[in-house]
């Protein structure tokens, strides 16, 4: 009977302790759901489609979302701010650093904070140094391409770095080398101001995932950061060559779990998609 008493106590025990173990490692996690969006935002006569009709709703898509990093908001950003939450965040990225080309535009990123007020947010930006197109390719030049670096500080104190950016477009020989100077120029960045911490890199990278050059170039970047995939790729609904990506690493105090990665396929109204790019999304906990 002692020895039947001895193991119920024991069993009541063991269930005690994993559940306070559970308790403690739910309470001492945050989650994360994060937005990454090519907004297809170019002027309306080059947009090919109604950018005034589609940014209204893309910016109340992300009010479902923490943190919405998007980019191409170039000429309808005023149209995405009227319909955000009302105690939203919205920086945008690096303005345009061409001092000779007064239409040249900024870099089109933005970064969309839907966090608490106890969750810390400091964001800084920096424009490309290399571009590829003037008068011809895709005319990238124009636009002052760059990246945003946000560090984000959790309510128990937990540190993550979040870089959003657009990378060169097209396929020649110039836009490769530049597409590869961009990479450099973000890699010494993050070497220099996150200290191994904790990073997720998103954004357009304009790499494609078939392509066994641009793979290369990629996979290199990953190396040097220790970068992983969140998915290898989404594709969208048109079947389109994969541009956009959900990058991540573990840090030396934080730790990543990937809840869920994917397309929201949400982002569409009556006449067809929201974007000419799929709207991705990460569902994380921060340990």
């Amino acid at each position: 009977m002692i020895s039947k008493i001895n193991s119920l106590s024991l069993g009541l025990c063991l269930t005690i302790f994993f559940y306070l173990s559970f308790i403690s490692t739910n309470l001492s996690s945050e989650e994360l759901k994060i937005l990454v969006y090519n907004t297809h935002g170019l002027p309306t006569v080059f947009a090919g489609d109604d950018p005034v009709e589609r940014f209204p709703l893309i910016g109340q898509q992300t009010k479902r979302y923490q943190i919405s990093l998007l980019q191409e908001d170039f000429a309808h950003h005023e149209l995405l701010l009227k319909n955000l939450k009302e105690e939203s965040v919205a920086v945008r990225g690096n303005g345009n650093s061409k001092s000779f080309c007064p239409f040249c535009s900024g870099s089109g990123l933005t970064l969309i904070s839907n966090l608490e007020k106890e969750w810390q947010l400091e964001i800084n930006s920096e424009a490309f140094n290399s571009c590829s197109g003037w008068l011809g390719g895709l005319n990238d030049c124009f636009a002052s391409k760059g990246f945003q670096l946000a560090q984000i500080k959790t309510p128990s104190g937990k540190y993550l770095f979040i870089l959003n950016t657009h990378l060169d477009a097209g396929r020649s020989g110039s836009d490769r080398k530049a597409r590869a100077e961009q990479l450099g120029q973000i890699l010494t960045k993050v070497k220099q101001e996150t200290s191994g911490e904790a990073l997720i890199v998103v954004g357009d990278l304009n790499l494609k995932w078939k392509d066994p050059e641009d793979r290369g170039l990629l996979d290199s970047f990953k190396k040097d950061l220790g970068l992983i995939d969140s998915f290898e790729g989404v594709k969208s609904d048109k079947d389109k060559p994969i541009f956009d990506y959900i990058l991540y690493r573990n840090g030396q105090s934080t730790s990543l779990e990937i809840i869920e990665a994917g397309e929201d396929v949400s982002f569409e109204y009556e006449k067809g998609p929201l974007s000419d790019h799929p709207a991705l999304f990460l569902k994380l906990l921060l340990h």
